[in-house]
Parts: C-alpha cells; sequence; structure tokens
C-alpha cells in the first residue's frame, strides 16, 4: 500500500508506508511551509518563529510518532504546543486559540489500528487548500527544507487544557439549554472505540446533563474492539450492549471524533445521513441561513432547508471542499453524511461534540412538545430517505475513458439533471445517483437514494450494470 496524499494530510501503515522518513520529509516541509507563509504574512511576525499545535489520537505508534515529528519541528526552528491526546475538533480549535501558524494532528481517523496519519490545519485552524497541499509537496520533493542554527531551534510547551475549553465553547452556544437536558434524566450509553474521545465525550454529556452514563470502550488504550469506523457492520456488539443496557440512545464516536453515529432505544440506527439533518433542523429554528452538504450526502437536508425557506448547497465530497462552499454561501451550518456537523459559529470543520449538543438539545426539544417520547419516534420525524453506497473496480484505468464512459452515460439519461462538479450526479424526480472515481483506487463509487430500500438498490444496480457494460465497449482505452 502507498502512502495516501490529499488536503487532508499523508495516512498510511506504520513500517510500511508510513516510515519515520517520509514522516520526517513532510513534517520538515510543513514547518518550511509555515516558515514561508508567516513572512508573506508580514509584519513582526515575519521576524519570529512559527508556532505549530500538535495532538494525537490513542493509537499505540501515536505518542512515538508525536515525539518524532516534535523533534523535526523544533529542529527547524518551529516553536510546539502539545496538547497530548486530543480529538481533531480540539485541535482545530486549538490553533486559533493560540495564535499559531499551523497545526498537526497525528491520527488515522476511522482507519485500523495499524494505521497512523498526520492531518495539517492551517493557521486558521482548517485543513491545507489544495495550492498549500501543492507548495508543501514541491518542498518535499525539491527538499527545499528549512533547518535551524543550534541556538535557534524551537522550545516545547505542553498545554491540555483546550479539551475543557473545547467543552466550554460547546455548552456556551446561546441554543444549549443544560437545565431542559437535565429534566429529562436521560440514560445514555457511549462508545468512544477506545480513541480520543474516550474522556471527553462522557465529560461533555455529564456537562450537557446527562447523568446516567453507560461507558463503553472509553478506557482510552487506542487498541479498537472492532473496526473503529462508526457504521452498521461494524456496531453488531455496541448494539448488543445498548439493549442490555436499557440506555435511552447510544452517542458513538470514530476515533478522532470528528463523526458522530447514534443508535436508538431499540438498537436501531438513526442513520450516519440523519446527524447532520436532525442537527440543522435544529439549528435552523435558532439561526436562519443557506447550508451546506456535499453532493454524496442524503436529500433530506434539501427538504430541511426548504421548510425554513433557506438554500440548500451541495460541494465536492471532502470536509474541505465543504467548508470552502460554507464560507462562500455564508452557511449558518453545513457537514457531511457520515456523521460529521460544521457549525461556523464554533469553527469551520466536523465536530462531533458539536453534533452530540445539538442533537440532545433537539431530542430534548421534541420530547418536551410530545410529551416524552423514544429516538426512534424522532427519527421518524424527518423525510424518509434510503440510501445504497456499491462501488465497481476497473482495473487500470484511462482518464480520458472514464470521462467518455461519464459523459456517455449522463446522455442516455437525459431526463435528469446532470452535475459534474465531482463526477457525475444525476437528479431524478424522485432519487439521485452519484458516480464519483476514486482518487486513490482504480474504482467508482456508486451512491443512490430514494424514499425505499428497493428503489435505492435498484438504481444503484442498474448504473452499476450501465457502467460494466460501457467497460466492456470501451476496453482498448482501459489499458492492460
Amino acid at each position: 500500500m502507498s502512502l495516501m496524499i490529499s488536503v487532508s494530510g499523508i495516512r498510511g501503515v506504520v513500517g510500511e508506508s508510513l516510515t519515520p522518513k517520509n514522516l520526517t520529509a513532510f513534517a520538515m516541509a510543513f514547518a518550511s511551509l509555515m516558515f514561508r507563509q508567516r513572512e508573506r504574512r508580514g509584519g513582526r511576525q515575519a521576524e519570529s518563529k512559527p508556532k505549530i499545535v500538535i495532538g494525537r489520537d490513542t493509537r499505540p505508534t501515536g505518542k512515538t510518532i508525536s515525539d518524532l515529528v516534535s523533534n523535526t519541528l523544533l529542529l527547524c526552528g518551529c516553536d510546539v504546543v502539545d496538547l497530548g491526546i486530543a480529538t481533531t475538533p480540539t485541535v482545530e480549535i486549538a490553533v486559533p486559540g493560540e495564535q499559531a501558524d499551523g497545526g498537526l494532528i497525528i491520527t488515522a481517523s476511522h482507519n485500523p489500528v495499524a494505521w497512523n496519519a498526520l492531518k495539517m490545519l492551517n493557521h486558521q485552524g482548517e485543513f491545507l487548500g489544495a495550492a498549500d497541499v501543492a507548495e508543501l509537496l514541491a518542498i518535499a520533493e525539491q527538499e527545499l527544507f528549512v533547518t535551524a542554527r543550534w541556538d535557534t531551534i524551537g522550545t516545547l510547551s505542553h498545554n491540555e487544557r483546550y479539551g475543557a475549553l473545547h467543552i466550554k465553547k460547546v455548552l456556551d452556544l446561546p441554543c444549549i439549554d443544560t437545565a431542559a437536558i437535565a429534566r429529562e434524566q436521560f440514560r445514555v450509553l457511549v462508545d468512544c472505540v477506545e480513541g480520543a474521545g474516550s474522556s471527553i465525550i462522557p465529560e461533555l454529556c455529564r456537562e450537557l446533563g446527562i447523568k446516567g452514563l453507560v461507558e463503553v470502550a472509553c478506557g482510552g488504550s487506542g487498541l479498537f474492539p472492532r473496526n473503529p469506523e462508526p457504521i452498521e457492520e461494524n456496531l453488531s456488539t455496541t448494539i448488543a450492549a445498548l439493549k442490555q443496557s436499557g440506555c435511552d440512545f447510544a452517542l458513538i464516536v470514530d476515533p478522532d471524533v470528528d463523526r458522530l453515529a447514534l443508535l436508538c432505544e431499540d438498537g436501531s440506527l438513526f442513520g450516519e445521513e440523519y446527524t447532520l439533518v436532525a442537527c440543522a433542523d435544529f439549528y435552523l429554528q435558532h439561526h436562519r441561513g443557506p447550508v451546506v452538504n456535499n453532493l454524496s450526502s442524503s436529500r433530506a437536508l434539501r427538504d430541511i432547508a426548504a421548510k425554513y425557506g433557506v438554500e440548500c448547497f451541495s460541494a465536492k465530497v471532502g470536509e474541505a471542499n465543504v467548508s470552502e462552499m460554507m464560507k462562500e454561501v455564508q452557511a449558518v451550518i453545513g457537514g457531511e453524511g457520515n456523521g460529521g456537523v460544521i457549525l461556523p459559529e464554533l469553527h469551520y470543520g466536523r465536530d462531533a461534540l458539536v453534533g452530540i449538543a445539538l442533537i440532545v438539545q433537539a431530542f430534548t426539544l421534541w420530547r418536551r412538545e410530545n410529551r416524552g417520547g423514544s429516538l426512534s419516534h424522532f427519527r421518524r420525524h424527518f423525510p424518509d430517505y434510503v440510501m445504497s453506497k456499491q462501488k465497481i473496480e476497473l482495473g487500470s484505468t484511462s482518464r480520458a475513458a472514464l470521462a467518455t464512459l461519464l459523459t456517455d452515460i449522463a446522455s442516455h439519461y437525459h431526463s435528469a439533471a446532470a452535475s459534474w462538479l465531482d463526477g457525475l450526479k444525476l437528479d431524478f424526480a424522485d432519487s439521485w445517483v452519484h458516480l464519483r472515481p476514486s482518487n486513490t483506487e482504480p474504482i467508482v463509487r456508486i451512491y443512490a437514494e430514494a424514499p425505499s430500500q428497493e428503489r435505492a438498490e435498484s438504481l444503484a444496480s442498474e448504473l452499476k450494470r450501465e457502467i460494466e457494460q460501457r467497460v466492456a465497449e470501451y476496453r482498448g482505452q482501459w489499458g492492460a
């Protein structure tokens, strides 16, 4: 497996694609980029050292990688603020909080424990833009590194207060009423998959007014007891624990806590697509304005936006793309259909802590208006769509042939509204399908959504057959 490089940083298997050599090279390139950007911003700050905030999740390799990266940054002449174990959104908040030049988060998010990564942030605590990534890669490739003399190396400091500050910022949101939540006397199961949320998520719940907590995989060992991506196929043990506990619902986060999934009291999934939908429905009651998701997210958000008379925009897949569009249209809330909620009132990053606060508050309000009720009943309050997610492997893929193939498909389905922003999305009257070529694998991802499971599966399978048929026709263009 080769090293994966994107706007969010570098990612790979420790000891295979993620090695001391490339960790050091990218840390040096990042430090050099920070020097360049500091100089371009000018003023007095151009004469001082860049400051970089660093945090990590709980993976066993995290501390060793953090030490290696921190020492590399110091030897490049950067000052480093080490948060220790911290969630991705906590680091995103800490970067501007420290008036730092950038941030590094050592986490491979929902990947298995053998993986790790460097997520890279700019001075606003947001993922690097495409131009920044291109510049960083050029620095690394040409080894245009900045290093420090013995008497100008950086200094290392530690700051573990940002977890508490993050919680306080969430609780200080005007729409959050902890007294109302406490009156509901919720009993909640929390599953943090032994990740960075193991301490901060239970503490947030207690501060929100949830006193009856059942903690599952909250020891912070970093040894994930299951596949850490919070999707249905990985949650059988959590579902069993919820049913045994008798809790009102379950809150589940991934290892770096930028995604949130919920289980209803009966063990059914609330639906990762509906985390953002429920949060937006509640938040728009307090702040009217545009909303943003990505092209592969549920149409339910569009329906919620229409309910409040605001616009819904869809960006290319990827947190950085969603955040960029949110700024362009001045959206009040947005995110992705994987349980990632972005609230600009706090910061422009996916944040499971924000998601928990908004959805618990929304459920509290709904219960008050309906004189009680379960989370599964609350879920039925929203527009109901079903999604099918498939993929097709293409072997050695010619981009030119793929473009021709998608153009043919768009022509075949001429009655649908076609979007070319990110692959091909076809919008029908009651459904849609998104054909998105992967940037890292020779596959096309097929996402379809419709009012019923049967229709969604049928639509996805139909488009899969259309692709397979055309691949066979254009086989000469695909290569060996």
